[in-house]
């Protein structure tokens, strides 16, 4: 058996002789098809170039995986780019989503091609199946092997007595006296799901067999969408919105509902996706993988210092210091919708003097947009002016930068606490992922200059007052008040040795991880859809443990939450009317 396009199952025999006249057994699969659309995170789609007349596209952002998994060839074409050829390639407007990344060769699930066809055919037929189902839309390194696991485990048989994934005895069988038939299961038993581990087990109700036997009623074949997550997230959501309408199309009668998995920022495109009309019952439900909910103080950091000192590989592609993250980040407002909302605790933004006293009022005291995001004249303020405009870059001005942090908060302001009536969400709460809670600025005493005496250090509430220009900042930590870059020459082997170094008054480091979560998302975002949505709207929510931000879906605790997730999404899904 195989499956065509659209999703109808295709079967190919060969004629015998009349003398072989045994029964030919053709196992039918469901009718009905209830598809599944996973959206990914921020980075998490591939990018190409939006070509000029007469020229081709380029990638621009390619997650193919090479050596040991890893995306080497994005490694390869950002590590060392400059702030302004990162601010000329990844701009929203001169990129698109490219569909050409890598795919799987393999057969998985309902991806199956018929038999009879060469092994050259063969390959290329399952390339395009995969194409069609959107998957060269998103990374090979961190989502195909969930994507190829979870087509398996939701497609592989419909006899929910051949799940593995379920330790049935035979108290939830009902065995028929025909030995040709298919037992069946027993309603209104508890089945437990064995692969979540004991931590999640714990704080889930169980399945129960009524729940297998509904789901068993439905292929789910697994479709991703990609989009372009420099641009408007509300951009994202209405394409969304139309890709859900085209995979309905495609499947026809079958198909009533879709259900939605989100890593990371996806998981906004999909609730905003929701309000949008028609929306909300043509997706069965959602389930959320580490959604930062009401955003993360560490895309603050990292406009101001970069991620040298959380990841050295990952900084090397999305931007070492302050310069090389802003030349992209302030044109992008996909990227700035990641910053802490109004919904997320307040004064997140602090100043600690010497003996760590607060030094300013912790910020924002209510609006973190015109507190923090808009301020042109304090050190603090999440971006200084002039990186707007890097060498070889292609400069954008301050009001344009201002328009994008006004879509933002549009954006944050229109999803407010809006979610889908059948919400699932599982966040990151590990004490071996520190995350950002808070971000804190701490004073430190400065190396002086005994050649040239630096005078009186200014107080510590002065220091918080200080315009952009008062404080010397190269986008990293620390940056430096008074004083100046000297070079000092030591007596060497060869001659004199040149060391320069930085004289200050004060150094200002920003500090490092203050709490728990994913090592992205912190705990107190991760948790908020429970606390937020209306009651009833969050079905079920989790904490995880033994995972980062980006590998989320690659350890089987969350990859069997996610399977739970969408058996209990399924068991109260709107059947199609062919079926019903």
């Amino acid at each position: 058996m195989s499956y065509d396009a659209r999703g109808h199952p295709v079967f190919h025999w060969t004629l015998t002789p009349t003398a072989l006249c045994d029964p030919v057994i053709l196992l039918i699969p469901p009718e009905a098809i209830l598809p599944v659309v996973f959206i990914p995170g921020i980075m998490g789609s591939n990018l190409k170039s939006v070509p000029e007349a007469g020229q081709e596209s380029e990638p621009a952002w390619r997650l193919d995986a090479g050596l040991a998994g890893k995306p080497i060839a994005l490694f390869k074409r950002w590590n060392g780019a400059p702030p302004g050829i990162r601010q000329a390639v990844l701009h929203p407007d001169r990129v698109t989503v490219d569909d050409g990344g890598a795919v799987p060769e393999r057969s998985a699930g309902t991806v199956i091609v018929p038999t009879v066809e060469s092994a050259a055919q063969r390959k290329q037929a399952l390339i395009d199946r995969y194409r069609e189902r959107g998957w060269g839309e998103v990374s090979e390194s961190s989502y195909h092997p969930f994507l190829l696991w979870l087509e398996d485990s939701l497609n592989s048989s419909y006899r929910p007595h051949e799940w593995p994934e379920f330790q049935l005895k035979s108290m939830h069988l009902d065995m028929p006296d025909d030995a040709s038939l298919q037992p069946r299961l027993k309603p209104g038993l508890e089945v437990p799901l064995a692969g979540l581990g004991e931590h999640l087990l714990h704080q889930l109700p169980h399945l129960k067999t009524d729940d297998l036997s509904a789901r068993a009623a439905y292929r789910m074949p697994v479709h991703a969408f990609g989009y372009n997550w420099l641009a408007d997230n509300d951009a994202a959501a209405i394409k969304l919105a139309g890709r859900i309408e085209e995979i309905r199309h495609q499947y026809g009668s079958q198909c009533r509902q879709v259900i939605l998995v989100t890593h990371s920022m996806g998981g906004l495109v999909a609730r905003r996706c929701a309000q949008l009309p028609g929306m909300s019952d043509a997706i069965a439900g959602v389930m959320h993988g580490v959604m930062p909910t009401n955003g993360a103080p560490v895309a603050y950091r990292r406009c101001k210092v970069g991620m040298q000192q959380e990841s050295e590989m990952a900084a090397a592609v999305i931007g070492v210091t302050g310069q090389d993250v802003t030349a992209v980040f302030a044109q992008s407002p996909g990227a700035l919708q990641l910053l802490p909302t109004k919904n997320y605790s307040l004064g997140w933004l602090r100043l600690r003097d010497l003996d760590h006293a607060p030094a300013m009022p912790a910020l924002p005291e209510a609006d973190p947009y015109q507190e923090i995001y808009l301020r042109r004249d304090r050190w603090w303020a999440l971006l200084r002016e002039e990186w707007l405009k890097p060498k070889d870059g292609v400069p954008i001005e301050w009001v344009h930068y201002a328009r994008n942090i006004k879509k933002a908060k549009q954006f944050h302001e229109r999803i407010g606490a809006a979610y889908h009536p059948y919400t699932y969400v599982y966040y990151g709460a590990d004490a071996k992922q520190p995350s950002f809670e808070t971000i804190t600025w701490q004073m430190r005493p400065g190396r002086g200059d005994l050649n040239r005496p630096l005078g009186v250090p200014p107080e510590a509430f002065v220091v918080s007052t200080m315009q952009m220009e008062q404080v010397r900042d190269q986008g990293s930590s620390p940056l430096y008040v008074g004083g100046s870059r000297v070079v000092e020459h030591l007596p060497a082997r060869a001659g004199r040795l040149a060391l320069s170094m930085e004289v200050s008054h004060w150094e200002l480091h920003c500090e490092m991880q203050d709490g728990i979560g994913d090592g992205t998302v912190p705990v107190s975002s991760g948790q908020a859809p429970a606390a937020q949505a209306r009651e009833g709207q969050v079905r079920v929510q989790v904490c995880a443990t033994g995972f980062d931000h980006e590998g989320a879906f690659k350890v089987m605790q969350t990859r069997h939450f996610t399977l739970y997730s969408l058996i209990k999404i399924a068991a109260q899904a709107k059947r199609p009317s062919c079926v019903a």
